[in-house]
């Protein structure tokens, strides 16, 4: 059984960071998309980063919204585990994280929440001036 455990996550004053990570485990395949993605009360979900981790290297990619202020990162030691890495967090960054897998390569769906097969339980952020 495939299972994601986020944790991170918490409060934090504008400018501030927050690392998040999301544990893999029961996964058995040797690549995957994996995506972060959020949801602030009222609006949909997005997608903020996804790296496609494969048996040779990663490809990153990320939302141009995020102008470079979020780092996606694998832990090479833990299979499919991943972070997110928040610097310069903004009140509008406030939302729901979520971790996602998909058996499918990135390129051209990363952002896309429908293709993913399993997802974390959530991590609450919350920026305030």
């Amino acid at each position: 059984q495939v299972q994601l455990v986020q944790s991170g996550g918490g409060s934090v004053q504008v400018g501030g960071s927050l690392r998040l990570s999301c544990v893999v485990s029961g996964f058995t395949h040797s690549s995957a998309c994996m995506g972060w993605f959020r949801q602030a009360p009222g609006k949909e979900r997005e997608g903020v980063a996804g790296i496609w981790i494969f048996t040779n290297g990663y490809s990153k990619y990320y939302a141009d919204s995020m102008n470079g202020r979020f780092t996606i990162s694998q832990d090479k030691a833990k299979n499919m585990t991943v972070s997110l890495q928040m610097n310069s967090l903004k009140p509008e960054d406030s939302a729901m994280y979520y971790c996602a897998a998909s058996l499918l390569r990135c390129a051209g769906i990363w952002s896309r929440a429908d293709k993913y097969n399993y997802w974390g339980q959530g991590t609450q952020v919350t920026v305030s001036s």
